[in-house]
């Protein structure tokens, strides 16, 4: 950038440098932020922040010698305008902005770029005194369009199904057998209707909860999902990362490729370990003794799944993970087999104790001081039960859809699971959740708190840590919205009465 000499008078450069200057503050993060990767070489937490700071440093730096070049009028019509379009083309010595074609750029070159480029494609309106900020950028040969930038958790899916092998998109993205429970799990958050009320203060929101006796940010936290490192190589401890940075909770699966050592060495946060009961209890034991000196919070213990759940895509594609990617919390431990723990999925899924039962539950506190939260439950009879064995939260899920077919939405049996259990535990959700308005339903039908997966690996899978945390502003920017629509300055101000389903509309009223 700073070959870029300031030239008063010179319209070509002034448009540069104005286009660049007046880029908004998120994508000068976002450039600083690869840039940094590209000083650090790596994506090592240390070594990546202090990337960024160089990078940082060099674009405030570059700001101030690019800023007394905007001080002349602009021209009368901009079309096309470039930062760096000496460097982009530094291999050709040619020095004309990269052409537009059709509304696209022509980046046959960008091979050879070596610096940020910025393009105006659309006229400026003079009369409106203002110039629109760039809508696409090619950073390093990569094209960035801002008129496709990402707005809503859904659009991440789409980037991660073109990133992701097939077969790593799948086992992320299936559900078991005809899959009609995974569309439901999203269609019925669309049967629920909001009733608004008008005219109370919403100047402020507060969206602060309490759980588990941790104070959070927001009722959003992350569920276990298994094999993160698939989506991304920074796997568990991006997500880690982003959990902490967003202040809320993030759960470790059994099944992930970071251990819980190496997820507490990202830096302090609320963590959870979810747990699969295996046959072999003391390997029980050990797995939770060693979350528990990691410094997780509570165990999560999935009773869903005595059976894996037949999911005809992981069938169809052979799922296997790679051999550099293993199930890290059990290298070491032997399942009394002639290979280790770790090596294999198949393997580890095999020793999944099937006979577990409530009895095992009432074991389970015997071993950790820990609370327990029962993940699966779908009916008021088994909330009762979990009430009666003294655990200290249920989760509604029915496993994203992956296990038994034809079972209903868990935001559909949220409201009679939260009558049977009368306030006594607290009450999470998960299941197709992807709009802050749908974590405001859940809130209303009773939920404490909701669990969010899929959007989570997606975002990962799209853009590594940044696209986790981005996820979660998104739902708390959007629940925040909803809130204040809604009339509701606080979560305690949320009630059964801002919503209505087809069955309780209008007799309820």
């Amino acid at each position: 950038m700073s070959s870029l000499a300031c030239q008063k008078g010179n319209p070509q450069l002034q448009r540069k440098v104005h286009a660049f200057l007046r880029c908004d503050k998120g994508v000068k993060v976002s450039i600083a932020e690869e840039l940094g990767r590209e000083n650090s070489g790596s994506e090592n937490a240390t070594e990546l922040s202090a990337g960024v700071k160089i990078a940082q440093e060099s674009l405030k730096s570059s700001f101030s010698e690019l800023q007394p070049c905007v001080k002349d009028p602009l021209p009368e019509a901009l079309n096309i305008f470039d930062i760096g379009s000496k460097l982009a083309l530094k291999s050709t010595n040619q020095e004309q902005p990269i052409q537009n074609k059709g509304g696209d750029v022509d980046v046959s070159n960008s091979n050879t770029c070596r610096d940020i480029v910025l393009f105006q494609t659309k006229d400026v309106d003079h009369k409106k005194s203002s110039i629109q900020r760039p809508n696409l950028i090619v950073m390093r040969g990569k094209i960035i369009n801002m008129e496709n930038q990402i707005t809503n958790v859904n659009e991440y899916e789409a980037i991660a199904k073109q990133k992701l092998p097939k077969m790593v998109y799948d086992f992320y993205a299936s559900g078991a057998e005809d899959q009609w429970t995974l569309k439901e799990n999203r269609d019925a958050f669309s049967r629920i209707l909001f009733r608004p009320r008008i005219l109370i203060d919403v100047s402020k929101v507060d969206m602060t909860t309490r759980i588990l006796g941790f104070n959070i940010s927001m009722p959003i936290m992350i569920a276990p999902t298994g094999m993160q490192k698939l989506a991304h190589p920074q796997g568990e401890c991006a997500i880690a990362r982003a959990a902490s940075a967003a202040n809320t909770i993030m759960t470790l699966s059994t099944m992930s490729n970071y251990s819980f050592e190496e997820v507490a060495s990202t830096g302090p946060g609320i963590r959870f370990f979810q747990l699969y009961m295996f046959k072999d209890r003391n390997l029980v034991t050990q797995l939770v003794r060693r979350a528990e000196r990691a410094g997780f919070k509570a165990v999560v213990l999935t009773a869903d799944r005595p059976f894996i759940g037949r999911r005809e895509d992981d069938i169809k594609n052979g799922f296997r993970l790679p051999p550099n990617v293993t199930l890290k919390n059990f290298e070491g431990l032997d399942f009394g087999e002639k290979n280790k723990a770790g090596s294999s999925v198949s393997q580890t899924r095999r020793h999944i104790d099937p006979s577990l039962n409530w009895k095992d539950v009432k074991w389970l506190q015997t071993i950790t001081s820990l609370p327990i939260v029962v993940k699966g439950v779908l009916t008021a009879e088994d909330a009762r039960i979990a009430v009666q064995a003294g655990v200290a939260g249920i989760i509604v899920s029915n496993h994203g859809a992956r296990q038994l077919d034809y079972v209903p939405a868990p935001i559909m049996v949220l409201e009679e699971i939260v009558k049977a259990v009368e306030g006594r535990i607290g009450v999470f959700v998960d299941g197709g959740i992807r709009r802050g308005t749908d974590v405001y339903k859940a809130l209303a039908l009773g939920a404490s708190s909701v669990f969010i997966g899929r959007a989570v690996v997606f975002s990962l899978a799209a853009e590594g840590e940044g696209g986790v945390r981005k996820v979660l502003k998104m739902l708390r920017d959007e629940l925040q919205l909803t809130m204040a629509l809604c009339g509701s300055p606080s979560l305690k101000h949320i009630s059964r009465h801002h919503i209505f389903t087809r069955t309780t509309f209008p007799s309820n009223l």
